[in-house]
């Protein structure tokens, strides 16, 4: 296998200006927002389907809407080694949380086909659609989709428009009734690999660009509404009030202290709206979101149990009414050991220091954990930043996740020369 990156440095040669073109498909000309089954999700799925065809693969949609390609191997009895990341963004993104891990996949595809070189087993690529769960709060959709644990109690809920995710996967071309066609069986992938932004500072710490990532943290997302009596600011006393938002400001706090006393727990309020807002009226109802997340699920179990026992409390003393509802959650994942493996050995192949690292942020592997064994490569990011438009790599790094990714592949597939 040394031979095994010989083309790769030609095949990424563009893989920022890749980046850009992908970034250019935006709901907003100020910043980059791509929900999922909007025009622009149309739009950048059009853009990489030419790209995975030019590289050898057979493309088509899933029933969930993520878009595939399948490379074949040599034993077309022989599972498939999947690779993929997402399409959609949050709402001002930056360019590399999900586009870097379609590309580097597309280009790992595409180094093959241009030695003519296939591997034992097949390769599938998936581009996820709704990993973010931004418009939908429907974290990993196209994943679950794929995994057969697709939730349809979520083909009712309603975007900011009044949008149902029904309504909108039928206006993008999709046959609700057909959703379980996408879910794949247990033995169809040998395993499922993803390149991603580290999404935190510590390989640049480390002065390194890639590692392998051991585990993915659990998460729960709610959305919490306080709802109490709304009245004119001047005439209703201090002692008689119901103020929503200020109930909510208690619960905004008490999310940090709770995360605080719980070790390797983090717990973030990134949306918060105050009904009828005016700068006079006491405010009568207000709706916030809550991300709590752990290492270890049974902390934050304990953690979330301990936030709606305090939410409770803080209801009581103000006198209004606390009510969440879950929108997501998912247990933490555990990288498959002997992928881990294969990761730290494709390092050494390629002269990187062997390191790994956890992973607090949510990512489709962990949807499909429950089919096949999952593994991830990070590449660094410039201060750790994510979900931001100042999010930022280098053209080294980004080459250096797709070469890792191909050789990893290699060492998994074992190559026919």
């Amino acid at each position: 296998m040394g031979d095994g990156v010989t083309h790769q440095d030609n095949v990424s040669a563009d893989i920022m200006d890749r980046l850009d073109r992908m970034a250019e498909i935006s709901e907003s000309k100020k910043h980059l927002t791509r929900r999922c089954f909007t025009p622009q999700h149309r739009q950048v799925i059009t853009l990489v389907s030419g790209w995975m065809r030019d590289a050898g693969m057979k493309v088509w949609e899933d029933a969930t809407g993520n878009l595939m390609g399948r490379y074949e191997g040599t034993d077309d009895k022989a599972p498939a080694i999947l690779l993929g990341s997402h399409l959609d963004s949050v709402v001002k993104a930056g360019k590399y949380d999900g586009p870097l891990g379609i590309l580097a996949a597309i280009d790992c595809v595409k180094a093959l086909n241009i030695r003519n070189a296939r591997l034992k087993n097949p390769i599938e690529v998936a581009c996820f659609t709704d990993e973010e769960g931004v418009r939908f709060q429907s974290t990993y959709l196209g994943s679950r989709g794929i995994a057969g644990t697709f939730d349809f109690n979520l083909l009712n809920r309603a975007d900011k428009d009044d949008i149902t995710l029904a309504e909108a996967m039928t206006d993008f071309g999709l046959d609700t009734d057909r959703i379980g066609e996408a879910a794949r069986q247990k033995g169809d992938f040998l395993c499922y690999l993803e390149v991603h932004i580290e999404q935190g500072p510590v390989l640049e710490s480390e002065d390194l660009a890639v590692c392998a990532v051991t585990a993915i943290a659990g998460a729960d997302r709610m959305t919490v509404t306080a709802t109490g009596k709304a009245g004119h600011a001047g005439t209703v006393p201090m002692g008689a009030r119901q103020d929503a938002l200020a109930a909510a400001a208690e619960c905004v706090l008490t999310v940090e202290e709770v995360a605080a006393a719980h070790p390797y727990a983090v717990g973030t309020v990134g949306q918060i709206e105050a009904e009828h807002g005016a700068t006079n009226v006491i405010p009568g109802k207000v709706v916030f979101s809550v991300d709590f997340r752990a290492a270890d699920d049974a902390v934050r179990r304990e953690a979330v149990n301990d936030l709606t026992k305090r939410f409770e409390d803080i209801a009581n003393r103000r006198n209004v009414d606390i009510v969440l509802e879950q929108s997501h959650s998912a247990d933490g994942v555990t990288s498959a050991p002997w992928i881990v493996d294969a990761i730290e050995d494709a390092m050494t192949d390629l002269g990187h220091r062997p390191f790994k690292l956890p992973s607090g942020a949510g990512h489709d592997a962990a949807a499909l954990a429950e089919i096949t064994d999952v593994g991830m490569i990070f590449v660094r990011c410039k201060d750790g930043i994510s979900h931001n438009p100042d999010e930022s790599i280098t053209r080294e790094d980004a080459i250096a996740g797709a070469e890792l990714l191909l050789r990893t592949v290699e060492r998994i597939g074992g190559l026919e020369t």
